[in-house]
């Protein structure tokens, strides 16, 4: 008896796994390119950009400018949903995948400052502005499909692996540093060493970009996309119906984005100019925290499917308010004390940061989740990290390592009361 033909309007279903695939590829590589020029504005940009300036200073304008990419980042979410919304979702992803790698590209084939002066500055600070823009123009919309297709009791397993792409992209590009930092010479490295994981970057993002497209322009994608209502919606009336939910979600993950700089892009500037500690070996160190880092994560999705993403992002809150305590002695009491600080602080960025992403965008409904999840992410980047590595640097050289405490502190509150304003909003409507 012969199998009758599936019926024309049966669809193939879209499973989680699949979409988790997607979203892992994405996030990896964006977040390969943003450990590569996060290191080197510590390790290399201050020497060939800021060689006029002692130090302290050069590591402080580079981390000024390391800052203007998530200032930019809102700019370009809000930019690219409108050619989305005028064009489709591929031509949004292909354009800002394009301007990502030509910066990236760019910034790899700069001149420093000895060859064309301050025009240098200018051309770093355009192309770093152009990377914040064009990260914003890269969400695709995977996350939040992502979310809504995993079963109700795996939603914390299923949230936490698309956050995996941040250990594995800082574990290559920390690697990729490291390695050529130990084999070249100081002034071979600074010349014309820096420049390859900027290249092996561009290569990376134009990879993800082939893997993504394939994805996102399937039927099956468009569909799934389209029934959850994935679409770009106005900002304005965004913000003006859901307004307090953006400010919320990007509080509610404030914890463990404060904490996100702190354990990967300051420390290096820190050893950097007042550790005697080897910065390859250091780096090493970060490499096995990351590698940590990707372990808790998975934990926290178990955890999460047990006890609830808020409330665990809540314990996980009261838990780096505690690490704030001590990590200013830590980092102050030497290379032991500074590995066990990497070590305890990535641990705790894996449990927390697997589960920020998107903790609350719930809270949107259906028709602003495509947007609102979007500028939430980009709203707790700019509040959380976008200025940490300057700010922690800059108090910490002039006032002590008590502000690396202040600031973690500062966050882990910031989480504990956006959680309770959400609960009590849940609670009254």
């Amino acid at each position: 008896m012969s199998t009758p033909p599936p019926n024309a309007d049966t669809h193939s279903e879209v499973a989680p796994g699949e979409i988790a695939v997607g979203v892992v590829i994405g996030r990896a590589s964006e977040y390969f390119d943003f450990f590569v020029y996060g290191i080197a504005s510590a390790l290399v940009f201050p020497s060939v950009f800021f060689p006029f300036l002692g130090k302290l200073e050069g590591t402080l304008w580079s981390f000024a400018i390391f800052a203007l990419a998530f200032i930019a980042r809102p700019f370009g979410t809000v930019l690219f949903m409108w050619i989305q919304s005028r064009w489709e979702r591929s031509t949004k992803l292909t354009a800002a995948l394009f301007l990502l790698g030509t910066c990236t590209a760019g910034i790899a084939f700069l001149p420093g400052y000895n060859t064309i002066g301050a025009l240098s500055i200018v051309l770093l600070s355009l192309f770093r502005v152009g990377q914040g823009i064009a990260l914003g123009g890269s969400w695709d919309g995977l996350p939040s499909l992502l979310a809504l297709n995993a079963p109700k009791h795996r939603r914390g397993w299923y949230a936490m692996l698309g956050q995996l792409g941040a250990p594995a992209g800082f574990i290559i590009a920390a690697g990729l540093f490291a390695f050529l930092n130990s084999s070249l010479s100081k002034e071979d490295f600074l010349d014309w060493g820096w420049r390859y994981p900027f290249f092996a970057a561009f290569a990376i993002n134009v990879v993800a970009l082939f893997a993504r497209l394939r994805l996102v322009v399937t039927h099956e994608y468009e569909r799934e996309l389209g029934q959850h209502d994935l679409e770009p919606t106005p900002v304005l009336e965004l913000f003006a119906a859901k307004g307090r939910h953006v400010v919320i979600g990007a509080f509610a993950a404030l914890a463990s984005y404060a904490l996100f700089h702190i354990v990967t892009i300051f420390p290096l500037s820190w050893i950097l100019l007042y550790s005697n500690q080897s910065v390859s070996e250091f780096l090493g160190v970060q490499i096995i925290g990351a590698l940590l880092a990707a372990g808790a994560m998975v934990v926290s999705g178990v955890i999460a499917d047990r006890f609830g993403r808020p409330r665990t992002l809540g314990a996980l809150a009261a838990a780096i308010a505690m690490f704030s305590g001590f990590a200013p002695t830590l980092l102050g009491s030497g290379t032991l004390g500074q590995d066990v600080f990497i070590l305890i602080g990535f641990v705790l960025l894996g449990l927390s940061y697997g589960q920020a992403a998107g903790s609350v965008t719930a809270n949107f409904g259906a028709r602003y989740r495509y947007t609102g999840a979007a500028l939430t992410s980009d709203l707790a980047w700019l509040i959380g990290a976008a200025f940490a590595p300057l700010v922690a640097l800059g108090l910490c050289a002039h006032f002590g390592l008590a502000f690396v405490g202040a600031y973690l502190l500062s966050g882990a509150i910031c989480t504990l009361a956006a959680l309770g304003v959400n609960r009590v909003l849940k609670l009254k409507s």
